[in-house]
């Protein structure tokens, strides 16, 4: 059976496209998932326009964020049966054998290759997910939601794993695109007065923020950050797609302050790194996720203490792929969700 999937087929820019392609065949451990709904990610935008610095298995269909059901079960599976409503993790090839992996830190084994770019993602009809990957989703979950738990778990790693957050820190969040407008309302939940930062062109996506309890800032953010004893906000988390917010970060965190850093940016620096020594500051990294964090975040997702409503500027059909990636490249929308058809 054949169905319509979003193939980014070459590394040109403008080379993605619409395809015809036949259903996967399952191994042992595998499920067949009918994709419900999947999230646009800034990853998919940046194959499509051709700036994005990891390698692609081409062609290749895009989609990592993605819910539905499981139509076929492999044979090897256990307490996965059809019918069940699950989302999926994004680490569809791992070695167990790899250090990383034996740790539970499978997202940092370095040969892991994950949904739309190194194997098929979930902009199609139907996915084939290894089941190790599974988890449930409650029933008064929809999957218009659902599908966005991996860039909350993006989220909750940067903010509450790999971050210091006590009520009452001031916490600033540079780029106001999905992952720091979640890590912002992520922030909030920890107890934070948050204020996120862009640019004037972001202002739309800003106003969003403040359905969150942010405070929105255009422009310097060094008086808010200074406004309590002049000494700098408690905490940075850069979520911008730019090397040059880290030099923003250092100085508008105070001595002894925290930066989690989430967003990529493949420019060089170009700067003196001083300041961290000087002001004693912990420089954190952030990447992906593991199975804790997926069974945390759809805990919050499920009731209601998180919601990323305020965030789905729309949904499409996978036909209609073009207009739901125009839409949150130019920033009119902070995040497309598409459709199967």
């Amino acid at each position: 059976m054949k169905s319509a999937a979003v193939v980014n087929y070459a590394p040109e820019k403008g080379s993605v496209e619409i395809r015809e392609i036949e259903s996967p065949t399952i191994g042992a451990e595998d499920v067949l998932l009918e994709v419900a709904n999947v999230g646009v990610c800034g990853s998919d935008l940046h194959q499509w326009t051709a700036d994005h610095s990891w390698p692609v298995n081409y062609p290749v269909v895009l989609g990592h964020e993605f819910g539905g059901r499981i139509v076929e079960v492999g044979k090897d599976v256990e307490h996965w049966k059809e019918g069940d409503r699950v989302v999926s993790e994004t680490a569809a090839i791992i070695s167990r054998d790899n250090p990383m992996t034996r740790r539970g830190l499978y997202n940092l084994d370095p040969t892991r290759k994950g949904f739309g770019y190194g194997v098929n993602g979930a902009m199609t009809k139907y996915v084939k997910v290894p089941s190790r990957i599974l988890h449930h989703v409650p029933d008064q979950l929809p999957f218009e939601q659902a599908c966005l738990t991996e860039p909350c778990c993006v989220a909750y790693n940067a903010v509450v794993k790999n971050a210091r957050i006590e009520p009452g820190d001031r916490v600033i969040v540079l780029g106001p695109g999905t992952i720091g407008i979640l890590c912002a309302a992520m922030a909030r939940l920890c107890g934070a007065e948050v204020a996120l930062v862009g640019l004037p062109q972001d202002a739309h996506r800003l106003e969003i923020a403040k359905q969150y309890g942010c405070e929105v800032i255009i422009g310097d953010a060094k008086p808010w950050a200074q406004q309590r004893d002049g000494l700098g906000c408690d905490g940075v988390i850069d979520a911008a797609g730019a090397s040059i917010t880290l030099k923003i970060a250092l100085e508008l965190v105070r001595p002894a302050g925290w930066i989690s850093k989430v967003g990529w940016g493949p420019q060089p620096l170009g700067f003196n790194i001083d300041p961290l020594v000087q002001k004693n500051i912990t420089l954190q990294g952030s990447f992906s996720h593991n199975w804790p964090i997926w069974e945390r975040v759809i805990a919050l997702l499920s009731s209601g203490q998180f919601d990323v409503r305020p965030i789905i500027g729309g949904v499409w059909p996978v036909t209609e792929w073009h207009e739901a990636f125009e839409k949150m490249h130019k920033g009119e929308v902070v995040k497309s969700v598409l459709r199967p058809v």
